[in-house]
């Protein structure tokens, strides 16, 4: 099929057929109807692919149809394009055929569960610096200057969702995550959205700000029902004496979590709740309905070629045999997903990608797997796409990875080889059409 039929094909699939809701609470959970519609992307890409069998198969899924999977979850929504953790981002997700999509979970001083990556990140996901409640900010905007030795230092500020009520939380307005180092103004802070990704959607940038609605773990279980999308909310660590304050302790949060899930009737079925804490995860198997899905995320350590793992006493563990002691405790204490960082599952041999040694202990072990995340690196710089850095990490010298169309025989090596039960990604029409190629529910 030539990339024009293929095009052809893309737009006949992305005719509208569902909007953006425009109520705030989401108080009817009544599903409703939305065709999946993936847009050019995923076309665009394979056309891109170096040519083999699996850009052949690709090609044969062009005309569809396409349908929602599970094993297409959106990171954060759709971040590519639209300000994480909103509602116009989980919307998107949801058109794109994600059939699970995420709320980081963090929290407001008033102890509200709110979806945002981390406690501490207003200053770059929302327009809170612009905004009246840039007071709050336990670190002020501080603009770029020059130090004594002619450096430069950039700006910077420090804006906390636990130091808002949830009102105040509710009156900001999401934005691209990104900064601006040589901003000299806090409206100049709110640039610095890289070139492949889009500002289209980033109306807290404009004056006055508008869209890119700000929601919490309650409107977003809301809004994923009413599309028929499922659950996986990550608990993200935080300031401890603030959590103390708040919730009296690291359990309590965790169990604020399931709790929220439990009174929102999410079945446990349809819940994938996710923490790189392995005790948060423990606690969840132990004390709530909550644990058979329950995620322990894994991160890597591209420096060091090795993954980031803590036991439950915090203690990092290094060497290859503490690692597969820790999982081996962790599978005993019913612990039935992990969910390493992508760049830790996949390796390089002989001219193609092949399942890392960690992936092959995991699948040993008896764990299904989760990984993160796809479309969140820049691959469009041909035979130097190893320069996207950490995701693909695993091809230094971009031996098998040479156009941004070449991530789908990465994301193939996952699905077929390591089994994985589902991947991340920032773009889920990328996966949502792999996955229906393939026969993925």
């Amino acid at each position: 099929m030539s990339y024009r039929s293929i095009m052809l094909a893309a737009a006949l699939c992305a005719l509208p057929s569902a909007g953006f809701a425009n109520d705030r609470d989401d108080d009817d959970n009544d599903k409703r109807s939305i065709n999946v519609q993936l847009g050019p992307r995923p076309f665009y890409l394979v056309d891109r692919m170096s040519p083999g069998p699996l850009k052949e198969r690709l090609k044969k899924c062009a005309s569809g149809p396409f349908k929602r999977s599970v094993f297409s979850i959106g990171h954060r929504g759709a971040t590519q394009q639209f300000p994480e953790h909103t509602k116009e981002s989980y919307e998107a997700a949801a058109i794109m055929g994600a059939g699970i999509v995420e709320c980081d979970v963090t929290f407001t001083r008033d102890g509200h569960l709110v979806c945002r990556h981390a406690e501490n990140d207003l200053h770059t996901t929302t327009n809170i610096l612009v905004s009246p409640l840039a007071k709050t900010c336990i670190k002020p905007f501080t603009p770029a200057s020059v130090d004594a030795s002619g450096k430069p230092v950039p700006a910077s500020a420090e804006c906390r969702a636990s130091a808002l009520t949830l009102q105040e939380f509710r009156s900001l307005k999401g934005k691209m995550d990104t900064f601006n180092p040589a901003a000299k103004t806090a409206q100049e802070f709110l640039g610095g959205t890289a070139p492949w990704r889009t500002d289209l959607y980033n109306t807290a940038v404009t004056v006055p700000p508008t869209g890119a609605t700000l929601v919490t773990l309650r409107e977003s279980i809301r809004l994923n029902k009413r599309n028929g999308v499922k659950h996986t909310p990550e608990l993200k660590s935080g300031d401890a004496a603030t959590i103390a304050k708040v919730f009296d302790s690291q359990e309590k949060y965790a169990q604020e979590l399931a709790d929220v899930l439990q009174e929102e009737g999410v079945d446990p079925d349809d819940a994938w709740p996710q923490s790189f804490n392995a005790n948060d995860v423990l606690y969840w198997i132990a004390r709530t309905p909550y644990g058979k899905q329950a995620v322990f995320l894994v991160d890597y350590d591209a420096v060091n070629d090795n993954i980031l793992l803590f036991d439950t006493n915090g203690k990092q563990l290094v060497n290859r045999a503490d690692q597969l002691a820790f999982f081996a405790e962790l599978r005993k204490r019913r612990v039935n997903i992990i969910a390493p960082a992508m760049p830790a599952l996949l390796a390089v041999n002989g001219g193609r990608v092949v399942p890392s040694q960690l992936a092959r202990d995991l699948k040993g072990m008896g764990f299904d797997i989760i990984t993160w995340t796809f479309e969140r690196s820049d691959l469009r710089q041909g035979s130097l796409a190893s320069r996207a850095g950490f995701y693909w990490d695993f091809d230094p010298t971009a031996s098998v990875i040479k156009t941004d169309g070449d991530m789908y025989k990465a994301l193939d090596v996952l699905a077929r080889e390591v089994k994985i039960l589902g991947i991340f990604s920032d773009w889920p029409a990328t996966v949502t059409y792999y996955a229906n190629c393939m026969g993925l529910e």
